[in-house]
């Protein structure tokens, strides 16, 4: 404060930010850095966010029409593996749309012995029962169902999954005279015919294909019933994973 007589003296402002803001704004930025790298190393569960999702499902009342069996994919750079999934995302969720629609009307007196299904684990399974495909004890494909395994060869050319034969049996001991000796090689040998059906039409690599045989040890119904026996009775056509052994 200026004396009486004396002229007032200004007082002196530093301009601009205090000099501690200039620390802060580096700290801010090493965080910033330091949470965007652990962001991209990171990885997402996707069981666990498969729970979550269905979690927010049934809490909010969220329904769909259609059915999807995948989960939501990202396409942000710290996804990059979920980014090849997303494109292709359409074409396997509808996979299964598109074989239905193909051979809609092509199963004869057999459609209750033709069975479909789609999961997260193998995009379409078709099960041909019973003498839908093959006769009693055989393992040449009935010639009624040659065109029904063409139009679901054209489908699965349109794209690049593995395909997966399954020969599966009953429990019934195969009869005396049978070019088989046990039910095992016959579901061996009946994956094989619908394999080499596949690979006869050109139409899929044979490097997409593989064939198995599991005989009478893996039903999926009771063998003490006929019906239980001919749904056991059985070729599976998988596109993509082969499923676990439960049902």
């Amino acid at each position: 404060m200026a004396k009486p007589g004396q002229e007032p003296v200004a007082e002196v402002v530093e301009e601009g930010a205090p000099m501690w803001i200039v620390t802060f704004g580096d700290l801010m930025s090493l965080l910033l850095c330091f949470f965007v790298l652990l962001l991209s190393f990171s990885e997402m569960d996707r069981q666990k966010y498969k729970e979550l999702s269905g979690s927010l499902q049934n809490a909010f009342g969220v329904q769909r029409e259609k059915q999807v069996f995948d989960n939501p994919q990202g396409q942000k750079i710290v996804a990059k593996d979920f980014d090849q999934e997303a494109i292709t995302l359409s074409t396997e969720t509808d996979i299964l749309e598109q074989v239905q629609e193909a051979i809609r009307g092509s199963f004869g007196p057999y459609a209750d012995l033709i069975e479909f299904d789609s999961d997260d684990v193998h995009k379409v399974r078709i099960r041909l029962m019973g003498e839908s495909t093959f006769d009693s004890g055989k393992a040449d494909i009935r010639a009624t169902m040659k065109p029904l395994l063409g139009k679901i060869a054209d489908v699965f050319n349109t794209n690049q999954e593995t395909i997966i034969i399954a020969g599966h049996t009953d429990d019934i001991p195969l009869k005396k005279g049978s070019q088989f000796k046990t039910n095992l090689q016959l579901s061996m040998a009946r994956a094989a015919s619908v394999a080499d059906f596949f690979l006869a039409q050109g139409l899929i690599e044979p490097s997409r294909i593989s064939t198995m045989g599991f005989g009478q040890y893996r039903p999926i119904d009771t063998n003490d019933t006929p019906g239980g026996r001919r749904k056991n009775r059985r070729v599976e056509i998988i596109l993509g994973a082969m499923p676990a052994p439960n049902r």
